[in-house]
């Protein structure tokens, strides 16, 4: 299984040229477009052998449907590697509980999702040098869609947790820490209170761990785990959890080193890589981080190198900060600033 970048085939049908690699982008809602859009000006701005099957899926714009998602999962399993902006998932209930990005993650069975958290060169927060990764299991748990109302006024919620898919997690951010060279995983659970659920996660990482001598192994209850994130966040190096724990603590740690704009999300499956936003909610203005941090371009390593280190430039340089950075720059002039220190003198 290939943790990072999976491999990329250049494309030579449906009119693309020899050696152009197919990358399938689905703009979503709010900022997602905006972001996309960001990512185009970019990579051509960068000649960035990259072609976009753009695909549009959104619950609250009416362009949800089956068809189109099994449209989405068709040039998936092409271009092996996806691009999303936002996709908003409504809260009201229309008569089924599954979300769209939630029936991409099934079909696709991304069930791993990894959050690097890093701090920016440049951009002081009250926590600075922080290198830490969150994994989570992100095809059941409490997201399974399993809800119904047993009597009027009583609702069950189920949560799933099976030993294969522990382990499987599990096994992939010990992976994942000895290809990344990191020292140690964190298992973050609640199995004081959910003795049996949590108890079965929790036995497989310890199960795995004896598996890799050289990753340190320790535990940790959740609620601790969110306290000492902001206590002291340095004794983190990798960390892996179910599903909801995974989706909170990520959010709590990007607001540690800038926000939403600045941490990039990845999920994994044994064939698919899909790159998007951390929080759904990310402001007007953001950073977009997103394509470039994300390292979307495994198998291209001048082109992403190239890209990456033009943002980390602009960061750095403090002149161009968006408003989730605590300036006053539009997502278009950091994307401007971004294309001058890829190529000084292009638009001139």
């Amino acid at each position: 299984m290939c943790v990072c970048h999976p491999p990329v085939s250049p494309q030579s049908h449906n009119g693309k040229a020899e050696g152009t690699f197919q990358v399938t982008m689905l703009p979503g809602d709010g900022v997602g477009p905006e972001l996309m859009h960001a990512v185009k000006e970019v990579f051509k701005a960068g000649n960035v052998p990259v072609t976009f099957d753009e695909h549009h899926l959104s619950e609250v714009q009416n362009t949800a449907s089956e068809e189109k998602l099994d449209r989405v999962v068709d040039s998936m399993k092409e271009s092996k590697v996806a691009l999303i902006g936002k996709i908003h998932t409504p809260m009201e209930y229309k008569g089924d509980l599954a979300s769209y990005d939630m029936r991409l993650r099934r079909k696709l069975d991304l069930f791993a999702n990894v959050v690097h958290v890093k701090s920016l060169p440049g951009y002081q927060t009250r926590h600075n040098n922080l290198d830490l990764v969150i994994i989570r299991e992100q095809t059941e748990g409490e997201y399974s869609s399993l809800e119904h109302e047993s009597v009027k006024g009583v609702i069950e919620c189920l949560k799933i947790i099976t030993r294969a898919k522990s382990q499987r997690i599990a096994k992939f951010a010990f992976d994942y820490a000895t290809k990344k060279g990191r020292a140690k995983v964190t298992a973050v659970h609640k199995a004081n209170i959910m003795k049996l659920g949590d108890g079965l996660f929790l036995q497989c990482c310890k199960e795995v761990a004896e598996l890799y001598p050289k990753i340190k192994f320790d535990t940790m209850i959740i609620d601790n785990c969110c306290m000492q994130l902001v206590q002291n966040p340095y004794q983190f190096d990798v960390l892996v959890m179910p599903n909801l724990y995974g989706n909170i603590v990520d959010n709590l740690a990007a607001g540690l080193v800038g926000g939403a704009g600045v941490v990039p999300g990845e999920s994994y499956s044994a064939e698919y890589a899909v790159f998007e936003l951390v929080r759904r909610g990310s402001p007007r203005g953001t950073v977009p981080n997103l394509p470039v941090r994300a390292g979307i371009l495994g198998g291209l390593e001048y082109h992403s190198n190239m890209v990456s280190d033009a943002v980390k430039k602009v960061i750095k340089g403090g002149k161009v900060r968006t408003r989730d950075l605590g300036g006053y720059s539009t997502t278009s002039d950091f994307v401007k600033s971004v294309i001058d220190n890829l190529h000084p003198h292009y638009g001139a």
